[in-house]
């Protein structure tokens, strides 16, 4: 089920919003309550520099796990171009009649992975998953069929070709879903919504500072759209192009 980080732009509304409005309750509802007062400002100084350190340390070790989970989509999806091209070419050790069902179902295979990685429409990606999981049988029916008629060294390596084809495509669905947990962005948002409101709290002049009160909001939305984009595996602006599978059927068609 989608929920909002699976849309940066929606996220970046969503942010700048929340953010702009913890530096008004900050700028007009706190300091009319209860103004600053210069003798407590060195104590507010500490504590609102330790909540932006936090602030800073939560964002950083967010991106670091966003770019952790991109690294590992891309590398799975040159996993899934070797596995299946080595199949493709292991396909010789079969019958000349297996051989060539596999690698026609293989290239058909491989048109699916490819739609999986560029697909921008959600309603599509049922349609490419039940298509995938049909041809993952239909492979497996071959190879399988061969290796009980002919159960030898040559054919037992076919079939391990094919075991890693059909793992390294549950390999990368896993990775797609691996993502950052709600409750990390709820923890992020309200820590960034608490310096939100020490920045306008403590802010001297709120009519002539107005426009630098935006900057921290507009900053932290920027960090958390940047965040939500690479965390998205397909609705982000940064995604993983499948370069080695469009080689792969380049080279197949070729050959």
């Amino acid at each position: 089920m989608n929920n909002a980080t699976d849309y940066p732009l929606l996220v970046f509304v969503l942010s700048f919003f929340g953010m702009s409005l913890s530096v008004l309750i900050g700028a007009s509802f706190l300091r009319r309550r209860r103004r600053l007062e210069d003798d407590m400002r060195e104590d507010f100084g500490v504590i609102q520099a330790a909540t932006l350190t936090l602030l800073g340390l939560i964002i950083g070790f967010t991106f670091s796990m966003a770019m952790n989970r991109y690294d590992q989509r891309k590398n799975y999806e040159a996993a899934e171009a070797n596995a299946i091209g080595t199949e493709y070419v292991r396909a010789d050790l079969l019958p000349a009649a297996d051989a060539a069902r596999v690698r026609e179902l293989l290239k058909n295979y491989l048109d699916q992975r490819v739609l999986f990685y560029t697909a921008t429409n959600e309603q599509q990606i049922p349609q490419i998953n039940d298509r995938t999981a049909q041809l993952q049988t239909e492979l497996w029916s071959v190879v399988l069929a061969t290796a009980s008629a002919q159960p030898t060294p040559t054919v037992a390596l076919v079939v391990a070709g094919m075991n890693d084809v059909l793992n390294s495509q549950g390999y990368t669905q896993a990775a797609w879903w691996n993502r950052i947990p709600i409750a990390a962005w709820v923890l992020m948002a309200v820590i960034a919504a608490f310096c939100n409101v020490l920045i306008g709290y403590g802010s001297r002049n709120v009519k002539a500072e107005r426009l630098m009160l935006l900057i921290l909001p507009l900053v932290v939305t920027m960090a958390f759209f940047l965040i939500a984009d690479i965390d998205s595996p397909r609705n982000g602006v940064i995604r993983v192009h499948p370069h080695n599978l469009i080689s792969l059927v380049e080279s197949l068609h070729t050959h």
